[in-house]
Parts: C-alpha cells; sequence; structure tokens
C-alpha cells in the first residue's frame, strides 16, 4: 500500500497537468476552460497534499519498490520509488506550497487595479504547467532510480522555462526562461555525466545499490563533483546563480514555487539522497564548502542594494540556499533539510505576500512604496513573521534551523567533527555567522522603505488582496512563525535524523547569544540609517560599493565576456564557414555543373539547316583530305 501511495504521488499532479494542456488556451474572461483549469490544477495539488500526509504518517522506516525498466547487458534502469521519513516531509512541503500558489494564481492572474488590460491570459496552460513542475518535483522526491529521478530533474527545467515566460507582454520574460534555462542545462550535463559514472560503475541505477556499491576512490570524487554542478546550476550556487535573480520576470506565484518548492530545492534534497557517497568524497565536500560560502555571502550583500522587491527576495535565497549547501559540506544533512522545510514555508509567504504588494501598488520597487503599513495591515503583519524567519529572529522558524547549520558548522570547525576538512567548517561557520548581520541589514530595510514612512505614491489607495490571495498567505505564516518548533517534537527529529542520527536539530546552547548580537547589529545599522532620514534608502551607507552590490560584483557581465561572446563568435565563425566555405563550395560545383551543361545544351540546340551544313562541310572535308592523301600516294 505504501509503494502504490508513492507511485500516486507523482501521478495525481502530472494527471491534472496532462488534462490541463488539453483544454483551450481561453485568453479572456470566465471560460469554461479557466474554470475547468482552475479545478484540475487545485485538485491535482490537492490530491497530492493528500497523498503526501498520508505517507508522512504511514512511513517509518525506509520502504523501496520497484520493478526492472531496461536491462542493458547488466546495466539495470528501474521504476519504483524509495519512501522514507526526509521525502514524506519534503513532499508535503512541495504539495503544499503547490496548493497554495494554485489557489493564490486563481485571483492574481486576473486584472488588477492598475492594469490596462486583462492579465487572465492562457490560464489554462499556467495551471498545467505549474501541476507538471508539482509532479516533475515529486517525482524527484521519491524516485527510487537515479535515471527515473534525472526524468524529473529535466522536466522541472523544461517547466522552468514555460513558466518563466508566461507573461508575453513583458520583453524581459522570454529572456530571462531562456537563461534560466541554458544555465541550469549547463550544469546539467555535469549532472548527466555524474549519474552515467555511478550507474555503470554499479552497474544499476537504483539509488539502493548505487549507495552500496564499493566505488573507487577516483569514480566516486568525481562522479560526486560532476553531481555538483548540476546542483550549482538547480540550486542557484556560484557560479551558475545568475539565473534566478533574472527568473523574477515571471510571475510572483511562479517565483514562490521555484524559490521554495521546486527548482532550487531539488539540488539540496539530491545530495542528502545520495550523501552517503559524499561522505567517501572529502574532496567534493571540500568543494561544496567553498561554493557555499561564495554563495552565502555573495547573496547576502546583493540583497543589501537592491531597489526591486523580488530581486532582494531571490538574492536572499541565493544566500539561504548556501546556509543549506554549507550544512551538507560540513557533514550535517540533517540541518540541511530542517533550513529547507523552515525556508520552504517563509520564502512561499514571501513571495505571495509580496506579490499583494506588487497587485496593490502596481510596481516592484521599493523607492516607490512607502507607508504601506496603514493601508495592508494583514500583508503587514505576514510580511513582518516572514522577514523575522528569513532573519532568524527568535522564537519563529527560521531561527531554529539556521542556528543548527551554524552549530553543526562551529562543530565542525573547533571539534573536526566534520567529514569534510576542518578548514571547511571553519569557513562556513563564518560567512555564516556575517551572513546573519547582513539579511538582518537587507530585511530591515526591505520592511522599512515599504511599509514605514510616508507614502511615495499617494494618489494610489492600496489594499490587502481579496480571499482567494489572503489565505494562502496566512495560512503559509503559520509553518513561518512555528514550524521551527517542530524541531522539539521527536516524531518529527526522528524522520529528519534518518539522515544523520548524530546531528541535533535546535540547540540551546550559550553559542546562541552570538548570532542573536550579529542579528541585532544588522537590523540597528539598517535602523539607524533609515532614522536619519525616512525619504533616503538606509542603503546611501554602502557609498561606492553600493552600485557593485546591486550588481552582484557584475558576475552577470563577466560571464557575458567570458562565455557568452565568445560562444556567439564562435557560433558566428562556424556559421559563415558553414555558409561561406561547405555551402559555397557545394553550390559552386552546382553552378559550374550547371554552366556546362546548359553549354552542352546550347550546342545540342542547334537549327536543323547549320547543322546539315555542318554535315556537308564535314563530309566535304573527309572527302578532300582522302583525295589528297590518294594523289600523294
Amino acid at each position: 500500500m505504501t509503494g502504490l501511495l508513492g507511485a500516486a504521488l507523482p501521478v495525481v499532479p502530472l494527471v491534472a497537468g496532462l488534462l490541463g494542456l488539453l483544454l483551450p488556451p481561453a485568453p479572456r474572461g470566465e471560460g469554461a476552460a479557466r474554470r475547468a483549469a482552475i479545478g484540475l490544477g487545485v485538485a491535482g495539488a490537492a490530491g497530492a497534499l493528500l497523498v503526501a500526509v498520508l505517507l508522512l504518517v504511514r512511513v517509518g522506516d525506509p520502504v523501496e519498490t520497484g520493478t526492472t525498466w531496461i536491462d542493458l547487458g547488466g546495466l539495470r534502469v528501474t521504476l519504483g520509488v524509495r519512501l522514507d521519513g526526509v521525502a514524506a516531509l519534503v513532499a508535503v512541503a512541495v504539495a503544499a506550497v503547490a496548493l497554495a500558489v494554485q489557489v493564490y494564481s486563481v485571483a492574481y492572474l486576473r486584472r488588477g487595479p492598475h492594469d490596462d488590460v486583462d492579465v487572465d491570459h492562457r490560464y489554462p496552460p499556467y495551471a498545467a504547467q505549474i501541476s507538471l513542475f508539482t509532479a516533475a518535483m515529486l517525482l524527484v522526491v521519491v524516485s527510487g532510480d537515479l535515471i527515473l529521478l534525472l526524468v524529473g530533474w529535466e522536466v522541472m527545467g523544461l517547466c522552468s522555462y514555460l513558466l518563466i515566460a508566461h507573461d508575453r507582454r513583458l520583453p524581459e520574460a522570454p529572456a530571462a526562461a531562456m537563461k534560466a534555462f541554458l544555465v541550469t542545462r549547463v550544469g546539467d550535463v555535469g549532472f548527466l555525466l555524474g549519474i552515467a559514472l555511478l550507474g555503470v560503475s554499479a552497474g544499476s541505477f537504483r539509488i539502493a545499490d548505487v549507495l552500496a556499491h564499493d566505488h573507487s576512490t577516483g569514480t566516486l570524487t568525481a562522479a560526486c563533483l560532476l553531481l555538483l554542478a548540476g546542483v550549482a546550476g538547480k540550486s542557484a550556487q556560484f557560479p551558475l546563480h545568475t539565473w534566478l535573480p533574472d527568473a523574477m520576470a515571471g510571475p510572483t506565484p511562479i517565483s514562490a514555487l521555484i524559490h521554495a518548492a521546486t527548482m532550487v530545492a531539488a539540488g539540496v534534497y539530491a545530495v542528502t539522497r545520495l550523501y552517503p557517497l559524499f561522505t567517501r568524497a572529502p574532496v567534493a565536500l571540500a568543494v561544496l564548502g567553498v561554493l557555499a560560502s561564495i554563495t552565502l555571502l555573495l547573496g547576502a550583500l546583493a540583497a543589501t542594494a537592491q531597489d526591486d522587491l523580488k530581486r532582494v527576495l531571490a538574492w536572499s535565497t541565493v544566500s539561504q540556499l548556501g546556509y543549506m549547501t554549507g550544512a551538507l559540506a560540513v557533514g550535517a544533512p540533517a540541518a540541511a533539510l530542517f533550513h529547507l522545510l523552515t525556508h520552504a514555508a517563509f520564502k512561499a509567504l514571501l513571495f505571495l505576500a509580496a506579490g499583494a504588494v506588487i497587485h496593490a501598488v502596481g510596481t516592484t520597487l521599493l523607492s516607490r512604496m512607502g507607508g504601506l503599513r496603514r493601508s495592508m495591515p494583514v500583508t503587514f503583519w505576514c510580511i513582518l513573521i516572514g522577514l523575522g524567519a528569513l532573519a532568524g529572529v527568535p522564537p519563529l522558524s527560521g531561527f531554529w534551523s539556521k542556528d543548527g547549520v551554524l552549530a553543526a558548522a562551529e562543530a565542525a570547525a573547533i571539534d573536526g567533527t566534520g567529514p569534510a576538512p576542518t578548514w571547511v567548517g571553519w569557513l562556513v561557520w563564518l560567512s555564516g555567522l556575517l551572513g546573519v548581520l547582513l539579511t538582518a541589514a537587507y530585511a530591515t530595510r526591505l520592511l522599512l522603505r515599504a511599509f514605514f514612512g510616508e507614502p511615495r505614491l499617494p494618489l494610489l489607495h492600496p489594499h490587502d488582496p481579496p480571499a482567494a490571495m489572503r489565505w494562502p498567505v496566512l495560512l503559509l505564516a503559520v509553518p513561518a512563525a512555528l514550524l521551527g518548533l517542530a524541531g522539539f517534537w521527536r516524531p518529527f527529529t526522528d524522520r529528519l535524523r534518518g539522515t544523520a542520527a548524530d546531528v541535533d536539530l535546535v540547540h540551546l546552547a550559550p553559542a546562541v547569544l552570538l548570532p542573536i548580537v550579529l542579528l541585532l547589529v544588522g537590523a540597528g545599522l539598517a535602523w539607524a540609517g533609515w532614522r536619519r532620514d525616512p525619504a533616503a534608502d538606509p542603503a546611501r551607507a554602502l557609498g561606492p560599493l553600493r552600485p557593485v552590490f546591486a550588481r552582484a560584483f557584475r558576475l552577470d557581465d563577466l560571464q557575458h565576456t567570458l562565455v557568452v561572446r565568445p560562444t556567439t563568435a564562435l557560433a558566428r565563425v562556424t556559421r559563415t564557414g558553414d555558409e561561406v566555405g561547405v555551402d559555397g563550395l557545394v553550390e559552386g560545383i552546382g553552378r559550374g555543373a550547371s554552366t556546362l551543361g546548359a553549354g552542352l545544351a546550347t550546342l545540342h540546340r542547334a537549327a536543323l539547316p547549320r547543322a546539315t551544313a555542318a554535315v556537308l562541310a564535314g563530309a566535304l572535308l573527309i572527302g578532300l583530305a582522302a583525295a589528297l592523301i590518294g594523289v600523294s600516294s
């Protein structure tokens, strides 16, 4: 029964998505196609959530079912599921966020108070693609075979491309979608090669077989490094992080889905799924620790100077992903998963609440907001909870999960308890502490710029969103505030500790005071800058560093210079060589043959009188020659 439930988990939203794709686009109005799309989308997400909750109740010890799908000379590919407490918890988070996004989108993709045209365009494919997106992530969660996991992994990439580019009226949306698709594909090449290397080495792609096989050190290290390339792409790790902020061109509910429950969570989850392999490859964990520390600080520094509300949240996701991968690097997958779950709650809350703000004021720019606390009280309190959890304000959820990461990094640094070298623990711990200060600073700045002070668009009369948008936000505020307390609940901790039984999820020790002090310092600095001049941006204190941080150290431009331009130039040279060289040679031979044939055809088309005269002249010449030869003889 448990195996059937596991198989049904991705199938339910998959069926809803496939049926939704059969509906006509219904670009306008409240037609039957739109109502059917809403029903299918909500039912698919609700069904997946119900199945996930049943699995959470039923699954204790790991359960695996499957059947051989392909056997290529002893190299087996299986169709099956691998279920445990971690998979059930992550599935509940994915399905809950997907359901919130489906319900929220019903009202969000309607004509807003500042829209000149109806934005409820092509709703049926939009809802269907969300269902397919959800099904793909759930397939990654429950898959018992690496090839099956790869299928879900790649379908997510396709769905993200379609959903980011959904609003065709925005000129930046197609470019952002293409960028997300191509950058993540770069990482996926390594991910595919890593899977192939492990499967060939183990003689099977079944995850249990791959984990149990005694791989050689070189093979294992190479495979883990290749897998990290795919993780860097999907989970927006340096240097493949550049697609995530640009993906904000997509609809805000899709940003919530990508950041909280699907794409960015997939990479972290994949590493935890294969974590026993990484513990035997300390070089890969060291590389992961370096990338995590850079990603953590890069995202936090970039967030301090953004004026776009959604880009602040996007860069904060990059930074928080650094905490998760940092926890993996220091040997604490349970802490990484705990932060993944709390982050899913408060980041989904923040994006959907930000969507309510954008829906009300018609802009994403913090410089055009202000004073919204009085006109949007429900949204204000929800964002306050979300930002508090993001910054790690006790006792909100982010405080407990982030402290778990910092405690694991501290233990790895001071006691040398991690599987990676000790210096990795120091690197992750110190960057994590600095990240606490920076996160508190940019979270406080966002709150002050958007909700305090005087309105900078006085002609607007914003208000809290309608019920279909308000209730998902309110319900997400509950886990964003309280989910961290689940770290004290034995059934919850037992499920997460299955990945690393010796790691505690919550820590009540004197060391917890240091992150709280850093949090107060960061928030105080932002508040002091705003207090001096409420009309000015506290980010002005960054001085000449502000444009550098706003452009994220111009790494996007660096990638464009070092990768995009040379690749484009090479493509132009190749195209020119093909058109001028290869095509020119072929076409030249063809033109030469045609010219020669035309000349011969002209000779053959001579008029009959001229041909007769030529024959007679030839006969006369032959006769004359014969006579001359006879006389001479």
